[in-house]
């Protein structure tokens, strides 16, 4: 009981939110009146195309005391779903997470492997130059500069290649591998191991838990990337969701500018409803490596 107590509170807060976002999310008076205006304005959001009026807003729906709608209005997802800018973002999207985060793992995993090992001459040195990595940088000149020396720009290898270790994973992966019993490894060498057995059949199964933890890092911070994206790619078809999104947030915004509150009002509809689209891949991810999430976060943080 006492080991679950930390999640029971967790799973009640979580719920307790929940029921306060189906609450806000109620229709209103205010917000039935304004429905065949906004099913109007929202011709004038760039790639959405409304037909019907929207549904579940009419005053009718509501019933006095009741914590959901009684109907539930699906027309504005529909839409996003159908929005072909929406589903290249989103393939793209995909393609940089599942992508980009093997990569990551890959090459931080050896990273780690190779600073972990005491009999390593210049572990040291390289572990102070990654650490001096994550305080000071070029600059977004240099980096730009660099990339376009390279040949990556508008180039979905961009989004991948400059970012393929991250200090900060670095470390936690590092701390987790310095965990692992030396005698393990002098035991796989007795039997003829070389490093690439041991790192892939010793080490990286042991520290599975710690992976589990930086594999969620490394898909968030793809999954949220929008910035470089910006910067160094030029064909929309290459873009990631979150440009899009960053999109229609924009002309929310203008139209909130120019007095025009029927299309902010849309525009922050289809905000929300991509927004919580796009959050579902991560939200379905999540329960399969939470099991693994507090016992790698906590490796190293005590020594016995």
């Amino acid at each position: 009981m006492k080991k679950n107590f930390p999640m029971i509170v967790f799973s009640c807060m979580t719920a307790v939110v929940l029921l306060i976002c189906i609450y806000r999310s109620l229709p209103r008076e205010d917000v039935a009146e304004k429905a065949p205006e906004v099913a109007d304005a929202v011709s004038g959001v760039e790639g959405i195309q409304m037909d019907v009026p929207l549904e579940g807003t009419s005053t009718a729906d509501v019933t006095p005391g009741t914590v959901a709608p009684t109907d539930v209005a699906l027309e504005v997802e529909e839409k996003v779903f159908t929005n072909p800018s929406i589903y290249t973002g989103y393939m793209n999207t995909l393609f940089y997470v599942i992508v980009g985060t093997t990569v990551n793992i890959l090459f931080t995993c050896m990273a780690a492997y190779m600073l972990s090992r005491k009999q390593f001459m210049l572990r040291r040195i390289l572990t102070m130059l990654f650490i001096f990595t994550m305080y000071f940088s070029g600059g977004l000149i240099p980096n730009y500069l660099l990339i376009k020396d390279l040949g990556l720009i508008n180039s979905r290898l961009a989004l991948i290649l400059p970012g393929m270790v991250s200090t900060f994973n670095l470390m936690i992966l590092l701390t987790g591998f310095e965990e692992i019993p030396q005698s393990l490894e002098e035991s796989a060498r007795i039997d003829g191991a070389g490093d690439w057995t041991i790192l892939f059949r010793i080490v990286i199964p042991l520290a599975k838990p710690t992976i589990m933890v930086i594999l969620l890092y490394y898909a968030v911070g793809h999954w949220n990337a929008w910035f470089n994206a910006m910067i160094y790619l030029r064909d929309s078809d290459k873009m990631p969701l979150q440009i899009f999104l960053r999109d229609i947030l924009t002309r929310s915004q203008l139209g909130a500018m120019t007095g025009q509150t029927d299309i902010e009002d849309v525009g922050q509809t289809i905000k929300y409803a991509t927004i919580v689209v796009s959050t579902v891949p991560i939200l379905c991810i999540y329960p399969f490596i939470q099991k693994h999430f507090v016992k790698g976060v906590m490796i190293g943080a005590v020594k016995e």
